[in-house]
């Protein structure tokens, strides 16, 4: 029997567990004892995604969320280090690039546990991201490393890292679209509770710290979308939240505030959308897999293919980018690049992997 620890902490790891943990318990011979660090917390931010998405409950919670990135990753590492010596697992697995993930790694290679990487090989090159640092300290200390995409692989080659324990097998954010855009469907009404139509609203997330944290670029952001035409949907982080009361930033008549949503409800608004604006990695993505223009709220994107297609534009901060980047003459709805993100079976993949 092999025995995996799977290690996940904030909501799009909720999400690409999900594809992972479905097949992995079908598989003979496999036990996942999944572990929730806590780094997302409330009902919002966290349970809710477990119920929508149907993993199980988490074997062990930590509850360690809420403080600044190297209390939190070093509160996280402790934890994890007592319950890895107490659970002797076989690997360790960790998704994407938040400080669950890198406390995960470290407290796994560091008892001579391997570890394997979900989305390993992304790339903003921004290391004053936090994000940036994770995944790649993540990377150089894992034995199987998942990629997403070509890009991310010549990535890794970059920077010498063994193509042995180089997979690339797609995005399982895709095998997850996919997977639960028709219960989202038929089970959300997101969009007649708040009374709008099909392609008549633009969804905007705002969360990255380089942004919430900063009252100037926070502030540009609301400014830019001061003159959008029609309605704009903001699910709204509670950091942002936060942030917005402290600054006093004024938030135009166009924008609807709501608190943060669950994946199908998520996922229409995402489907549905004339535009969406994000500075979220995952929300990009989506964007692209729903075939929705997408601003992005950052001056470097990990995504670059999406940038590359003409999907996706970097604005920034900028109010006149933000605003010119509305009128969608940049956007190429015509852009063959269906096949960017694998065939929508990385999950099966990876676990067929690890099971050997």
């Amino acid at each position: 029997m092999k025995h995996i620890v799977t290690v996940i902490g904030a909501r799009p790891q909720f999400i690409k567990a999900a594809s992972v943990s479905r097949v992995l318990k079908n598989l003979p011979g496999i036990r996942e004892t999944i572990v929730h660090t806590g780094q997302h917390y409330d009902d919002n931010m966290s349970a809710i995604f477990f119920r929508e998405l149907n993993i199980p409950e988490p074997d062990y919670n930590l509850g360690i969320g809420g403080s600044l990135h190297g209390e939190m990753t070093g509160r996280q590492l402790i934890a994890l280090e007592s319950l890895l010596l107490k659970e002797k697992p076989d690997l360790v697995l960790v998704y994407g690039d938040t400080n669950s993930t890198l406390a995960g790694a470290l407290a796994a290679v560091k008892l001579l546990i391997p570890v394997a990487h979900v989305e390993a090989g992304l790339r903003s090159y921004n290391r004053q991201m936090p994000e940036e640092i994770n995944r790649i300290l993540t990377d150089h200390i894992s034995e199987w490393l998942f990629t997403p995409t070509t890009l991310a692989v010549s990535n890794l080659d970059s920077e010498g890292i063994n193509s042995d324990k180089v997979h690339q097998v797609g995005d399982v954010m895709y095998d997850a679209m996919l997977y639960y855009r028709k219960k989202a469907e038929n089970q959300s009404s997101i969009l007649d509770d708040l009374g709008i139509s099909k392609i008549n609203y633009i969804l905007a997330t705002v969360h990255r710290a380089e942004n919430t944290d900063n009252q100037k670029r926070l502030s540009a952001i609301f400014r830019g979308l001061e003159k959008a035409q029609i309605p704009i949907i903001l699910p709204i982080h509670p950091r942002t939240h936060k942030q917005i009361n402290k600054f006093k930033i004024h938030i135009p008549d166009s924008v609807k505030i709501l608190e943060p949503l669950g994946y199908l409800d998520m996922v229409m608004l995402e489907k549905h959308a004339h535009l969406i604006m994000t500075d979220s990695g995952g929300v990009q993505k989506e964007a692209y897999f729903n075939h929705v223009p997408c601003l992005i709220l950052r001056e470097e994107t990990e995504w670059q293919e999406l940038i590359t297609n003409r999907q996706n534009k970097l604005v920034g901060t900028d109010v006149d980018r933000i605003r010119s980047g509305v009128n969608l003459d940049w956007y190429d709805d015509a852009a063959e690049c269906s096949l960017l993100f694998g065939d929508g079976n990385a999950a099966k993949k990876i676990a067929e992997i690890l099971a050997v």
